[in-house]
């Protein structure tokens, strides 16, 4: 007696043997290379195509760069699931300059923690190379330039301010030229400096437009590569055409307001000079010395006494190291007595400490020197002829 046929072990033995004849075709046709993609179709999904591309080169360029330290280290080396927010190069930059990251929110995951320590990594590099980037430099910035109607002249007055770049430059140094100015500048260097002045351009004088926005603007831009140029010339900056056009001038008008008794004007003149001589870093420092004396001077005048300290220090610090007590025939510059005296009258007003300068002006006294009759800083410095005291 046959046994009944059940109909539902018929359909699924039909089910089971369909599948098995699908999957076979579908391996057959990929080993063949016979199934083929449909580009029309991609259109549709710009989306995924890009991401799944992005992915790929992030991997790539990730690739054998990272680095990570103890339970620092991904649980995968994968290069998919280094993929992500924080291995997103776009990312880095963001990362870097918000100082954080989602990784933070939770440390405990082992993923979480080695990309948090990936983003400190980078930071931290980013910050160095920032750092070993940044070259400092004098920068020369016309920042204004205005036409100045006089009598019987015309003309135009570029300001200039000298910054230090590669730091934050809170006090800039400021010069105002007229065209004049830097032509004069500029013969005496070429008289005096002809083969250093060889391939140093300056900007022609021109017949007509002179007073145009923009003959003065493509002038004013000339002047600071013209200046950039001149700074980057050893033999030239160091000429004293160079400091004349800079701050010599500057220091000589200082002086003519203190003989005055304009001691505002003069030290706002004299500061302004100061900053000049810092930034351009001359090497006469006999200038920087005579500088602060006269600044010193300004502030002690007008009850400023801490300041006046200040610079009076400054300046003897400049002049100490270069006395040798031991050369009894030595002749001292004329500044030093009346800035030993000044200075220690004025740390005993502020309550600073004055042993050292007092202990020196003892030792110059024991060489015989008459520090009792010697003229006070300001009379010294109306009297003390600069040029003379570069020597």
């Amino acid at each position: 007696m046959k046994k009944p046929v059940c109909f539902c072990d018929l359909h699924l033995c039909t089910v089971l043997m369909a599948t098995k004849l699908l999957d076979r075709l579908r391996r057959s046709l990929f080993k063949e290379g016979e199934l083929q993609v449909d580009t029309d179709d991609t259109d549709d999904f710009p989306e995924s195509s890009e991401l799944e591309d992005d992915t790929d080169n992030i991997s790539a360029r990730l690739s054998g760069t990272l680095c990570f330290d103890g339970d620092g280290v991904l649980d995968s080396e994968d290069a998919g699931e280094t993929s992500g927010p924080d291995s997103d190069s776009d990312c880095f930059t963001e990362s870097i300059d918000n100082a954080c990251s989602s990784t933070d929110i939770s440390p405990t995951s082992p993923t979480l923690k080695g990309s948090s320590m990936l983003t400190r990594q980078l930071q931290e590099s980013w910050k160095n190379l920032r750092a070993r980037c940044v070259l400092e430099k004098l920068l020369f910035e016309v920042t204004d330039a205005s036409v100045v109607q006089e009598a019987n002249s015309k003309y135009v007055l570029y300001t200039i301010h000298i910054i230090q770049s590669g730091t934050f430059d809170k006090a800039p140094a400021v010069i105002a030229r007229r065209y004049t100015d830097f032509e004069r500048l500029h013969h005496l260097l070429r008289r005096h400096h002809r083969e250093a002045m060889e391939g140093v351009h300056f900007p022609r004088k021109k017949l007509r437009r002179n007073f145009a926005a923009e003959t003065i603007g493509k002038r004013s831009r000339s002047f600071e590569q013209y200046l950039s140029h001149l700074h980057s010339l050893t033999e030239v900056r160091a000429s004293p055409a160079f400091l004349e056009f800079f701050y010599l001038g500057e220091l000589r008008r200082g002086l003519m307001l203190v003989c005055s008794g304009r001691y505002e004007e003069a030290l706002s003149t004299l500061v302004n000079a100061l900053r000049l001589q810092e930034k351009l870093d001359s090497p006469h420092k006999i200038h920087q010395l005579f500088t602060h004396s006269a600044v010193a001077s300004c502030y002690q005048e007008l009850e400023r006494l801490s300041e006046a300290q200040e610079h009076c220090e400054q300046a003897l610090n400049k002049l100490v190291p270069s006395i040798d007590l031991q050369k009894t025939q030595q002749k001292f510059h004329p500044l030093l007595v009346p800035l030993l005296q000044t200075n220690v009258r004025l740390c005993w007003k502020i309550s600073k400490d004055k042993r050292r300068w007092e202990a020196l002006l003892l030792e110059i006294q024991a060489l015989g020197i008459d520090v009792e009759n010697q003229p006070d800083l300001k009379e010294c410095i109306v009297k003390e002829n600069l040029l003379e005291s570069e020597g």
